[in-house]
């Protein structure tokens, strides 16, 4: 196994929240699938879950070489701790040779952080 990338990320979690609240399902269609979605809100501690979610695919978006607003966040799945992708997302790691991530993801009420490793 060949590491290609490695990327890490790390959420607070009451601004995340204060966004969802202030945009509600347009910010929340813009970053998660819906099954990510339905998902998160039937946790007991959904914005720690939301947290999380966000911070495992802004780390898997780092190991891709994306920055910024423009990111693919959509074409990237987390189930069950594995890293699905699609479309633009599924090209890009095509193109650095990435097979799969493996990932690491933390919650407190606080704070999520997240690490992705790309591998070949």
């Amino acid at each position: 196994m060949e590491i290609i990338a490695i990327g890490t990320d790390i959420v607070e979690c009451a601004p995340l929240l204060a966004q969802i609240e202030k945009l509600g399902e347009v910010f929340l269609r813009k970053a998660l699938t819906p099954r990510e979605i339905r998902e998160c809100r039937s946790r007991p501690r959904s914005t720690e879950a939301f947290a999380g979610l966000w911070a495992a695919k802004e780390a898997v978006l780092k190991c891709l070489g994306y920055s910024g607003t423009r990111a693919p966040r959509g074409d990237i799945e987390i189930r069950g701790g594995e890293v699905h992708l699609s479309g633009l997302a599924r090209d890009r790691a095509a193109d650095r040779n990435i097979s799969r991530f493996l990932l690491s993801v933390a919650a407190t009420r606080q704070y999520a952080t997240a690490t992705a490793l790309a591998v070949h």
